[in-house]
């Protein structure tokens, strides 16, 4: 996509954001809904052009998950956290936009199933409950299995990754590593 394609909206020091395409001022509700609309778009600061869209799309999860029922509970926003400054902390970004694509990618395929039975306008609300409940169980299951393997594969991987940092290291003058069970030292 080119930068012409990519809509420009400007932060401004007084906190308002400027769309230059509707030469309008917007709101972080208006640039949720650009999101919701899959729109290209980048927010810049009007003075310095510096980039801000990353901070733009935080403000709104966090007003997101202020209000109504997040989709992050404390738990994961505390493992989130510890991940910063870990070596570990430049996969964790790939993990979990892998998985939310697949997640995407199985949302898109219930959906298609779902207009495959028919006109869903047409549906009556005790058709949709049918089909849920038949369909809720496979998915949460499937969805349940996806996570469990990824989180083992993410944990197997940091696994590895530590176990090489201990064997690169381990021709250094450090006080030696502790052994974890089902480590195997090379040097004893």
């Amino acid at each position: 996509m080119t930068a012409a394609q990519i809509r420009l909206i400007k932060k401004y020091p007084n906190r308002r954001l400027y769309d230059t395409q509707t030469s309008a001022y917007i709101t972080l509700g208006d640039v949720k809904t650009l999101v919701m609309e899959q729109s290209s778009f980048q927010v810049v600061d009007a003075k310095s052009g510096e980039d801000l869209t990353r901070s733009i799309l935080l403000q709104i999860i966090l007003e997101e998950e202020g209000g109504g029922t997040p989709i992050l509970s404390s738990q994961v926003l505390e493992q989130i956290i510890r991940f910063y400054g870990h070596a570990m902390q430049g996969f964790l970004g790939t993990f979990l936009e892998r998985n939310l694509q697949t997640f995407i990618d199985l949302q898109s395929k219930l959906k298609n199933q779902q207009h495959e039975l028919g006109d869903t306008a047409k549906m009556s609300a005790e058709m949709w409950q049918q089909l849920l409940a038949m369909q809720a169980p496979a998915l949460q299951g499937m969805v349940g299995n996806y996570l469990e393997q990824s989180a083992k594969l993410f944990a197997d991987m940091q696994g590895q990754f530590e176990n090489q940092t201990r064997s690169i290291l381990q021709g250094f003058p450090f006080p030696p590593f502790p052994v974890k069970p089902g480590d195997t030292p090379s040097d004893k």
